[in-house]
C-alpha cells in the first residue's frame, strides 16, 4: 500500500496537465492564463495539506531506505515538474524552485528554467483506479475531521474509533486498504465500515410542503403520509445519495425528489455523526483516560514543536528536552515518551530541573489547566 501511496503524487504530476478535460497546455496555448493555473493551484493544495502531512515521518526518519529515497524522489520530481509549469505565469517564483532544485545539483541542465522544454504528458504512469481510491480516502477524511469539528475535540486528541459507511461494497473494501492511513490521519485507534447508516444514526423523513405542495397540490396531504410511511434509513440512503424513492398512491405510483424531502439524522448515544450524500462518518467521543494521557502527551508535542521554531532548530536537529509539571502531566508525558521522542526528534526527555543553559519560552505554558515548564538543548553529534 505504501509504495501505491507514493506512487499516487507521481500520477497526479501526470495528470495535472489533464485537469477537468482541459490540460494546462491546451490552455497556455488559448492563452487562458486561469484555465491553466487554478488546477494548479488546487494541485499545490492537496500535495501540501495532503501528500507532505502524511508522509513527514518519512522524511525525518533516520535511515536512508528505500522508503524514505522514494519520498524525497517523489517530491523532487514534482516540484521540478510544477517548476516548468509555473514558468509562463510566475516566471520569478518558477526560476527560484528551478535554480535551487535543479542548477543546485545539475550543472549540465539548462541555465534557466525558461530554457527547458515544456513538461510532456506521460499517459502510461497515469493509474485511475488510484487516483479513485486515493480521492475516496481524502473525502472520508475530511467527513471524519468535520465530524470531529462536530464534536469540538481537538486532532490531537485521540478518540478509539471511527465508523464509515459508504455507498458501496467496493468503496468500504478501499476503507480496509487504507485504514492505517484513515486512522492516523483521524487519530482514531480502530477504523470500522457500517452494514449501514442506520447503526449510527436514526433518520427521520420530513416532507417539503413547498416543494411538494406546488408540485401534487391538493393530493399534497396523501402524498406527505405515503413518504411518512417509508421505512426511513432505507428512503434516507437513497435520497443522500441523490436517487428518487418511488410511493404508491390511489395505485398510482410517484417518484420522489431528493430536493422534495428533508432528511434528519440523529447521532445515537456516545457518536458523533457527519455527512456527505451516501458518506457517513460515526465518531464515538467517550475518552477514557488512557486517550486523555495521550491526548495530553499530543499537546506537550506541540509545545515543544513550537519552541523548536522558537529557538531557530533545523528541522532535522536533535534535541534534548527538560520539563517541569504537575503530577498528571508528568504521568501523561512519562508513559508516551518514547513517541514524543520519536516525534521531536529528541534523545533525551527528562523531568528533572531544568538547565540553565537551555532555550526557554517567553510565556508560561499549560496544557489542560496544567503549568509546563519547558526547555530545550541542540545536540551537538
Amino acid at each position: 500500500m505504501r509504495r501505491r501511496f507514493v506512487l499516487h503524487l507521481l500520477v497526479v504530476a501526470g495528470t495535472l496537465l489533464v485537469a477537468g478535460g482541459c490540460s494546462s497546455t491546451q490552455s497556455f496555448e488559448e492563452y487562458d492564463v486561469l484555465g491553466a493555473t487554478r488546477p494548479i493551484e488546487g494541485f499545490v493544495d492537496a500535495l501540501s495539506n495532503w501528500y507532505l502531512r502524511r508522509s513527514r515521518r518519512r522524511f525525518w526518519k533516520s535511515e536512508s531506505d528505500s522508503d524514505k529515497y522514494a519520498a524525497y524522489s517523489t517530491l523532487y520530481e514534482v516540484l521540478k515538474t510544477l517548476s516548468s509549469l509555473l514558468a509562463p505565469s510566475m516566471p520569478f517564483l518558477a526560476e527560484e524552485l528551478y535554480q535551487n532544485l535543479v542548477m543546485s545539483v545539475d550543472e549540465s541542465a539548462p541555465d534557466s528554467v525558461h530554457l527547458t522544454r515544456w513538461p510532456e504528458l506521460k499517459p502510461e504512469l497515469v493509474d485511475d483506479e488510484l487516483n479513485a481510491e486515493m480521492k475516496l480516502v481524502v473525502k472520508l477524511a475530511s467527513i471524519g475531521h468535520a465530524a470531529r469539528n462536530k464534536a469540538a475535540i481537538k486532532v490531537r486528541q485521540p478518540l478509539s474509533r471511527v465508523a464509515f459507511s459508504t455507498g458501496s461494497a467496493s468503496e468500504s473494501k478501499v476503507i480496509k486498504k487504507y485504514e492505517s492511513l484513515l486512522s492516523n490521519e483521524l487519530n482514531v485507534k480502530e477504523i470500522t465500515v457500517l452494514g449501514s447508516a442506520g447503526e449510527a444514526v436514526t433518520y427521520t423523513l420530513n416532507p417539503l410542503p413547498r416543494q411538494l405542495g406546488s408540485k401534487y397540490q391538493d393530493k399534497f396531504p396523501i402524498i406527505r403520509k405515503a413518504i411518512l410511511a417509508l421505512e426511513p434509513n432505507t428512503a434516507a440512503v437513497k435520497l443522500l445519495a441523490e436517487e428518487t424513492v418511488s410511493i404508491e398512491v390511489d395505485g398510482q405510483e410517484y417518484d420522489i425528489l431528493p430536493e422534495e424531502v428533508e432528511v434528519r439524522a440523529d447521532a445515537k448515544s456516545g457518536l458523533t455523526v457527519a455527512q456527505d450524500g451516501a458518506f457517513l462518518a460515526a465518531l464515538s467521543t467517550e475518552l477514557t483516560d488512557e486517550l486523555i494521557n495521550e491526548g495530553n502527551a499530543r499537546e506537550f508535542i506541540r509545545r515543544v514543536q513550537d519552541l523548536r521554531k522558537y529557538a531557530g532548530f533545523e528541522i532535522a536537529d536533535r534535541i534534548e528536552v527538560y520539563f517541569e509539571a504537575g503530577d498528571s502531566l508528568t504521568r501523561a508525558i512519562n508513559s508516551n515518551a518514547e513517541y514524543i521522542k520519536g516525534e521531536v526528534l529528541a534523545v533525551l526527555l527528562d523531568s528533572t530541573k531544568i538547565p540553565a543553559e537551555v532555550s526557554l519560552p517567553e510565556e508560561e505554558l499549560q496544557i489542560n489547566g496544567e503549568v509546563l515548564k519547558l526547555g530545550l538543548k541542540k545536540v551537538l553529534l
